[in-house]
């Protein structure tokens, strides 16, 4: 989502099951979008934008507590069916249905239609009748857009286009309107779904990071010390986490993953963005050098501010947890911020090496029991899988935190 001074531009790529046939896509828009105002884009922006932002992990070495000689090494990783009927039948149907067809497109492999209408239920009986999968009972998820007085983008796969294009996958579509209103609409997309969904938003505004007015926005725990073993299986340690943090918020709160200027990153998974990437994606506010933003030669980028800020916010929502469309706001926070965990590869050498030594594998020794308990409490694994991840003896499970408080 970019969005300034009332202006939005929207590109949405969708996860979708099922034959190209079967898909459709419908969404709540401010305005009649016209032809030019409509695009198809390039999946490639969808994965720079991803590496570019994603969570991040981070290794560190242990001096040598005999020499004193850090050795240090940064490691970034982890990084409906739309069976097609003659227009003049299609706009026959939506006169006696109160809807009105304002506009039809092809675009790329698409086929557009923007309409109106006057009640739900209508709507709802156009969009069967023209072959569209609507769940019956989507009337009721219709009425509120319809009361807002909004207009519907509705697209579906045009199989001949979308055989010339070669690609196994549907390309991302993007529109641009205006509206005093920042919000993405999420509730038709639950009419479907089979079980929670997930979504992640990309936000690209001028000044500062965008959180939920509607919901809880929080960020991810971050800057944890965890035991060296998760590099293994970064994946699955984050996917755990994330899973436990939505669970300990019941499915109700926004998670922040990342909130930085986009001139610049400590540490770098991918590089920024380029100004033609960012004008691909819709950030009109900018002028398209070719040039990256800012110019920087290696993965650790000095600051160099520009005026375009990303926010990535992940979301898992069902309908019992989240009746509302998502309400975004630009706030004046421009602090950087990273979903980033550390580890901290310890000394190879031996403790007899010298007299410092004994006492860094005995630190060690606490610091392990810490990663693993951190471990534990991200992610709800039980204490004892946590200390074998951490290479300790699950016997070594430290007792409650008042054990031995008086010493009495």
């Amino acid at each position: 989502m970019v969005r300034h001074d009332g202006k939005t531009v929207l590109s949405l790529m969708n996860d979708y099951q099922g034959e190209p046939s079967e898909f459709a896509l419908v969404v709540p828009v401010p305005e009649v979008l016209q032809r030019e105002q409509i695009h198809v884009g390039d999946r490639e922006l969808f994965n720079r934008i991803d590496s570019y932002s994603s969570p991040r992990l981070v290794e560190y070495y242990d001096e040598d507590p005999c020499q004193r000689a850090l050795m240090m090494n940064e490691m970034s990783g982890f990084a409906a069916a739309p069976a097609a009927d003659a227009p003049a039948r299609a706009m026959t149907e939506a006169k006696h249905l109160g809807v009105t067809v304002e506009a039809q497109y092809t675009v790329g492999e698409y086929d557009i239609v923007i309409l109106s209408a006057k009640q739900s239920d209508g709507l709802e009986t156009w969009l069967q009748i023209n072959g569209y999968h609507v769940p019956l009972g989507a009337s009721r998820a219709l009425k509120p857009y319809l009361r807002q007085n909004m207009k519907f983008f509705v697209a579906k796969v045009n199989l001949k286009e979308h055989a010339r294009t070669g690609l196994s996958y549907l390309r991302p579509l993007q529109f641009a309107f205006s509206s005093p209103k920042f919000m993405l609409p999420i509730r038709l997309g639950m009419l479907n779904a089979q079980g929670p969904q997930d979504l992640l938003v990309y936000a690209l505004t001028k000044d500062g990071r965008v959180e939920t007015t509607n919901y809880r926005t929080q960020k991810l725990p971050s800057d944890v010390d965890l035991p060296a073993s998760v590099s293994e299986e970064f994946p699955v340690f984050y996917k755990d986490m994330f899973d436990h943090q939505v669970k300990l918020s019941e499915m109700s709160t926004v998670f922040t993953e990342y909130a930085w200027n986009m001139g610049w990153c400590d540490p770098c998974a991918a590089e920024p963005l380029t100004q033609q990437e960012l004008r691909k994606l819709g950030v009109f506010w900018m002028e398209d050098t070719g040039r990256p933003v800012p110019m920087y030669g290696g993965p650790m980028i000095a600051p160099g501010s520009v005026p375009v800020m990303i926010t990535r916010l992940h979301v898992r929502y069902s309908t019992d947890t989240f009746p509302e469309d998502l309400v975004f706001q630009e706030t004046q926070d421009t602090e950087n911020y990273q979903a980033r965990y550390v580890l901290h590869r310890p000394w190879q050498g031996a403790p007899e090496a010298c007299p410092a030594a004994k006492s860094y594998f005995e630190e060690l020794k606490q610091r392990r029991q810490k990663e693993a308990q951190n471990l534990a409490e991200l992610t709800g694994w039980d204490i004892e899988k946590a200390l074998r991840k951490a290479g300790m003896n699950p016997s070594a499970k430290p007792g409650p935190w008042w054990h031995g408080l008086w010493n009495e």
